[in-house]
């Protein structure tokens, strides 16, 4: 296996001193023996995609994380439509230059495949400062000023005030995933709780979509590959020759010589305090990506 990395940077106009960039990150090995800085991703948790074009050309690999934690109902159908091999051979049906790449429409390309509909989980809730909770702790840019955006696990989150905590017999706020790039969430018709087996995977923020759609992942690599996607009508997103989700599989499902792995810098890690500790007054998705590193 060789070894890969990856910030998944989109260009963003920022100081290359505040931030770590892909040529300051330490390779695999050495990274994955810092377990002050890096998190290595579950197996489990690890969603592999191969896309071609229509012409049978390679486009890549993309590679995600899911967010349990956030949406477990949809995350846990996901998986099982990635097990049974349903996405394999469907489309990206729908792209649009500078908001999101959809596909996964399982039922259109495959109508012998029955998939329930999973009701909306836009929004969870967390208890500030709890350490060893079904939700993982959160680290805010800004803390200090009552910030409201920042990340958990890397995943790029916005959240109630955690000062209203002390308000709620349970002691909890709401927060929610944002659709920054990179997000993976979920499709759905105008009935919010309608979502089955089509995901889109964003190339651009969109804070329309907060709150009102089911993130359920983050790409941790090949951005690059979702960028690259056939892109359709710009007013529809229909795409005349679709690129093809050749196959959708979980790490833990490939032969261990053959699997993935990526690790991810740790929010409570002091690499991350310093590069993004100058970034308290931008909105997450300004930011890059929180580093991974990828072995492959």
């Amino acid at each position: 296996m060789r070894n890969l990395l990856t910030c998944l940077c989109l260009g963003m106009a920022l100081s290359s001193a505040s931030f770590a960039q892909t040529s300051e990150l330490p390779d695999f090995e050495t990274a994955i023996k810092d377990k002050q800085n890096w998190r290595e991703v579950a197996a489990e948790d690890l969603i592999v995609m191969k896309v071609q074009t229509a012409d049978g050309l390679a486009r890549g690999l993309i590679y995600i994380e899911t967010a349990d934690f956030m949406s477990p109902n949809h995350t846990a159908q996901f998986k099982k439509v990635v097990r049974s091999g349903d996405y394999n051979g469907t489309i990206f049906h729908r792209v649009m230059d500078d908001f999101m790449a959809q596909g996964g429409d399982v039922k259109r390309y495959k109508p012998a495949s029955e998939w329930p509909n999973i009701d909306q989980e836009f929004v969870f809730t967390r208890k500030p400062g709890e350490k060893d909770g079904a939700v993982p702790p959160a680290y805010l840019l800004g803390k200090d000023k009552g910030g409201l955006e920042g990340y958990i696990k890397g995943f790029p989150i916005k959240t109630q005030s955690e000062f209203l905590a002390s308000y709620t017999e349970a002691k909890t706020v709401e927060s929610w995933m944002l659709h920054c790039p990179g997000t993976v969430s979920t499709a759905r018709t105008d009935d919010p709780n309608s979502a089955s087996t089509q995901f889109f995977m964003m190339r651009y923020t969109s804070t329309d979509l907060d709150k009102r759609y089911t993130p359920w992942g983050r790409v941790l690599a090949g951005q690059n590959v979702v960028m690259s996607i056939e892109k359709g009508d710009p007013e529809t997103g229909a795409v005349d020759r679709p690129d093809i989700l050749v196959s959708a599989k979980i790490a833990a499902d490939i032969d261990e010589d053959k699997r993935p792995r990526v690790l991810v810098q740790r929010m409570d890690g002091p690499l991350f305090q310093k590069t993004f500790s100058e970034a308290a007054q931008m909105g997450v998705c300004a930011l890059p990506p929180v580093p991974a590193i990828l072995k492959e």
